[in-house]
């Protein structure tokens, strides 16, 4: 029987490894930054086109490599982080497996430009699905500079995978966002398709902070300052009222690395205990500290996840911290809001101190309550007397009378009046019609997201939809990434009946909404549409639409808790039931549920 077993060549091996390392464009984006800050640079520049399926290019002013160093890094394993095993138990740099590169250049067309800062010139090598095709000295400046091109050009399944170009930009800026708040000090420059995204000046951290995600971030900052011998904790948490019903501003660091825990989050949650509205969730951006040695970041190839030597100290010290920063800035309520001044006691103990005097206590000794209670109640008093019970239930019928004819005719008047009815709101939440079979139980939310979804839905794809010009143009203040995604989604949202005037860095001016959009809640509609692109993660330019008008749906629908009259219950259940599927809302949850009389009378047989 002959052999089956064989190993794989290189360029098999290096496609396989991709697999893991680059998943999407922001993982490529991911590992060339990080690169970079390894590099020592001081300053780092994004180049995008086409969401980096097109072009993704990285420059930098770090120290450079050498010309076998430029060869050297596409080789698998091949990394100047670690020398010998024990260096992964006290890792100070980003990378550290030596596979990035390899897997990259395994899947894509790859230029690099690199020279140190004592070489007169620098290298430039070209690879295109891990073979070298030319290697030459070139003029350049200090650092490196990285270009990668047509990702996923030789495996036509992985590129078929992708997302649109709004959802992989958006994972791009998450990335972005990431290493850009772990290195407040080294200055970031991010283009995509020639338009600047984001231009980030080194500083501290709270001017970084608001920087990324805009100025109106920072009001909502608390201080966290924390030191221990086995951790230091510093960044800052949003204020309880600022809380967000999605879990988006969230950011823990350790050791300047971005990682995901959802044992700490269940911390920080933990000290926000009394203060958040239910299904609210805080903003943080906190920073951990600990020994390398303490830590364990060699688990997955993203390097996200991290295993702590002593993860119950940190947990405690980390909640302790939050709640202590929360009661030291007034952010937590105090029992007593009106305090009287006069209360305060002064510690100051010279001549000028208020004298406190002890109060008196009088007591009158001839008081006697049992005494005073017989005499009052033979003189002034009347014994109570219990109120005999109802002799049976029927006295419960029997005991209403009519003064005459006519209430009685205005009664079945009313009740032949009410007979006409046929819908009914119960707890302003449901409403409940009538049927011949029973009746049909509406939940009055749901039904209004189909019946608007539906509508929208028409009036974007369908109809043309109608536009009412504003007064006055509506200025809006966002990030620089949400002003991103509203550009790159700007076709689609001017179909819905929007009207731009100017687009900023850090503003949106609306000069037109749809006709069945209040001004009041324009900023609310697109802050909801942009959590919903990025939950919802289209990949067709029809799936915008279709994620538009649920976001609409859902932000301008009746909310539980509205009173409806008559004639809107009316109008809600004959519109649920002229929509097209009328048995689900447009998240996929039943709007009514039907109640025959024949399980109705088992409930009462049973």
């Amino acid at each position: 029987m002959s052999d089956i077993i064989q190993l794989l060549p290189d360029h098999v091996a290096n496609q396989i490894a991709a697999g893991e390392v680059v998943q999407r464009p922001a993982s490529v984006v991911k590992e060339l930054l990080e690169n970079a800050i390894d590099a020592g640079a001081s300053s780092i520049t994004l180049l995008l086109k086409d969401a980096g399926k097109t072009l993704i290019q990285v420059i930098d002013n770090g120290k450079g490599m050498s010309a076998t160093d430029a060869r050297m890094c596409f080789e698998r394993h091949a990394t100047s982080k670690i020398q010998k095993a024990e260096d992964l138990f006290n890792l100070c740099t980003k990378g550290f497996r030596g596979e990035a590169l390899a897997s990259i250049a395994a899947i894509a067309h790859v230029e690099l430009k690199t020279k140190q800062e004592n070489e007169e010139l620098g290298t430039s090598i070209k690879i295109e699905g891990s073979k070298i095709v030319s290697q030459d000295f070139v003029s350049t400046s200090k650092g490196t500079s990285i270009a990668v091109k047509n990702l996923f050009y030789n495996i036509p399944a992985r590129r078929n995978f992708l997302k649109s170009d709004t959802v992989e930009t958006r994972h791009i800026i998450d990335e972005f966002q990431r290493v850009a708040l772990a290195h407040p000090t080294i200055s970031f420059l991010m283009h995509h398709n020639n338009n600047e995204v984001y231009h980030l000046k080194g500083g501290n951290l709270r001017k970084r902070i608001v920087a990324v995600f805009g100025a109106k971030m920072n009001e909502k900052l608390v201080p966290i300052n924390e030191q221990t011998d086995i951790l230091t904790i510093e960044g800052f948490v949003a204020k309880p009222e600022f809380s967000k019903r999605k879990r988006g501003e969230q950011f823990f660091f350790v050791n300047d690395r971005f990682i995901k825990s959802s044992y700490l989050n269940h911390a920080v949650v933990n000290a926000f205990d009394g203060l958040l509205e239910y299904g609210a969730h805080p903003s943080y951006f906190l920073y951990l500290t600990v020994p390398a040695s303490t830590i364990d970041i060699n688990i997955h190839p993203t390097k996200t996840e991290i295993k702590f030597d002593n993860e119950k100290a940190l947990y405690a010290m980390l909640r302790a911290t939050v709640k202590h920063s929360l009661g030291q800035y007034n952010v937590a309520p105090v029992l007593d809001f009106n305090r009287d001044s006069n209360l305060d006691t002064s510690y100051d103990l010279n001549k000028n101190a208020v004298k406190t005097s002890v109060p008196k206590i009088t007591v009158d000794p001839d008081f006697n309550p049992f005494k005073e209670t017989k005499t009052t109640q033979k003189e002034n008093q009347t014994p109570y007397k219990r109120e005999q019970k109802t002799q049976s239930w029927e006295s419960l019928y029997t005991s209403t009378a009519f003064s005459d004819e006519g209430n009685q005719s205005e009664l079945f008047e009313h009740q032949q009046e009410s007979k006409t009815q046929k819908t009914f709101q119960i707890q302003r939440k449901y409403v409940m019609s009538l049927i011949k079979s029973g009746v049909v139980l509406i939940h009055q939310s749901l039904a209004h997201q189909r019946i608007l979804y539906e509508e929208f839905l028409e009036s974007i794809t369908v109809k043309e939809a109608n536009s009412q010009q504003l007064l006055f143009p509506v200025k809006i203040s966002f990030s620089s990434a949400e002003i991103e995604m509203i550009y790159t989604i700007k076709n689609e949202l001017e179909n819905a009946g929007f009207s731009f005037d100017e687009f900023t860095k850090d503003s949106v001016t609306i000069k037109g909404i749809p006709v069945s959009v209040t001004e009041s809640k324009i900023t609310i509609i697109l802050e909801e549409l942009l959590n919903d692109i990025d939950l919802e993660v289209p990949d067709a330019s029809f799936s915008h639409f279709d994620v538009m008008a649920k976001s609409f749906a859902k932000t301008l629908c009746i909310k539980t808790g509205a009173q409806l009259s008559e004639k809107e219950q009316e109008s809600l259940v004959n519109n649920l039931f002229s929509c097209k599927e009328p048995t689900v809302s447009p998240f996929g949850k039943a709007t009514f549920k039907t109640l025959t009389l024949n399980e109705i009378d088992n409930l009462f047989n049973s």
